[in-house]
């Protein structure tokens, strides 16, 4: 029956466990704080990226938009430049 109620650890190895456990929370700590700090980076610029890319999709929008009118204007210059007789068909 003294073997149910033995000791198996010692206060120094407890010690020792506390000390390896209190190494591996401060290494999570250290890199919950990176991860964090990667993720803050990664967030800047994806949102930098998304500026960019509204900018060049608002000059884009504008160069289509002023060339598609350019092209109205042609093509209603070319015609009126064109005399067309009302009783053919246009087809």
């Amino acid at each position: 029956m003294d073997n149910a109620r033995r000791v198996l650890y010692r206060p120094e190895h407890v010690a020792a466990l506390r000390g390896v456990l209190a190494r591996a929370k401060a290494d999570l700590h250290e890199m919950h704080f990176r991860h964090l700090c990667e993720l803050a980076d990664l967030r800047r610029e994806v949102g930098e990226l998304r500026e960019a890319l509204q900018l060049v999709m608002s000059i884009t929008r504008q160069q289509v938009e002023a060339d598609v009118a350019s092209m109205r204007r042609q093509l209603e210059l070319a015609l009126a430049r064109v005399e067309r007789d009302p009783r053919k068909p246009l087809h």
